[in-house]
């Protein structure tokens, strides 16, 4: 099987339609037929039921579908990872904030370092650093457990901390010295991507977050490092009995790279400190 005729299956696959498929690659339908044909063929197994009126997957078509979506994600991302190895550029992801306070200093360590070369910080959506990675578009993000999924990566953790409450300065409960888990019940949260909804707002960026916060739409559970970035009209409470979340640095599991390795390196070495 080659990677041109994985990506037409793809298609039909997700549009049902292979018209739509045909448009969706730019090329006619009847040799996008013929393609899909000539690979069921060859594999000896239907991939598609169709009728005149529908396309449905097979069980077969399901798992090529699941893992050829796998497979044209990881050529995509050899190929991006490729073009950046010759740029000498190391890019790692995170949400605003998300670092614990150990940037500056995990940067400052690694610069010192003889396998540093230059890293870009490219500043993510809530959720999106794991796609960054898996698509090739990062050698490295920053994570936060349990609401990162860090299936298909090697990890490190650099620091645990206890979530605080996010609230606007003339909430109820702004005024208190600490709160229980208790205390929020009847709180609206905001709905994260790639969550079910839970009737709040859906939030994709922190800028997004502070705003709905300020505005009484939302309250939120965030680490407590980020109280230092609060807006002036927020307050962070601690909550006594909130979620732990833990801060880690995480990279393709495959990965061979020596300015990669010392990077991780130096922020082992950071939070240690």
């Amino acid at each position: 099987m080659d990677s041109r005729e994985l990506r037409y299956f793809v298609a039909v696959a997700e549009e049902l339609h292979f018209g739509r498929a045909a448009t969706r690659l730019g090329m006619a339908q009847p040799p996008l037929s013929r393609a899909i044909q000539h690979l069921e063929r060859r594999m000896g197994v239907a991939l598609l039921d169709r009728t005149s009126r529908s396309v449905a997957l097979t069980a077969a078509g399901e798992v090529l579908l699941r893992e050829g979506r796998r497979v044209l994600t990881a050529l995509t991302a050899a190929e991006r990872r490729t073009q950046r190895a010759g740029s000498a550029r190391l890019v790692l992801a995170m949400k605003p904030v998300s670092d614990g306070d150990l940037l500056g200093e995990i940067l400052a360590d690694y610069a010192a370092d003889p396998a540093s070369i230059e890293v870009e910080v490219r500043i993510c959506g809530i959720g999106e650093q794991s796609g960054l990675l898996r698509a090739g578009e990062a050698d490295a993000a920053l994570l936060r457990f349990p609401h990162d999924d860090p299936e298909g990566f090697a990890h490190e953790e650099l620091l645990t901390e206890r979530d605080v409450a996010v609230l606007p300065r003339t909430h109820r409960l702004a005024d208190r010295g600490s709160l229980t888990m208790a205390d929020l019940d009847g709180e609206q949260f905001p709905h994260w991507p790639g969550h079910p909804p839970n009737g709040g707002p859906l939030v994709r960026d922190t800028a997004q977050l502070m705003q709905l916060i300020a505005l009484g739409r939302t309250i939120a559970l965030l680490p407590g490092s980020a109280r230092q970035h609060l807006r002036p009209d927020l307050v962070s409470v601690p909550v006594t009995d909130a979620p732990m979340t833990t801060m880690a640095i995480a990279w393709p599991e495959d990965s061979r790279s020596r300015p990669l390795a010392a990077f991780v390196e130096a922020a082992v070495k950071v939070a240690r400190r």
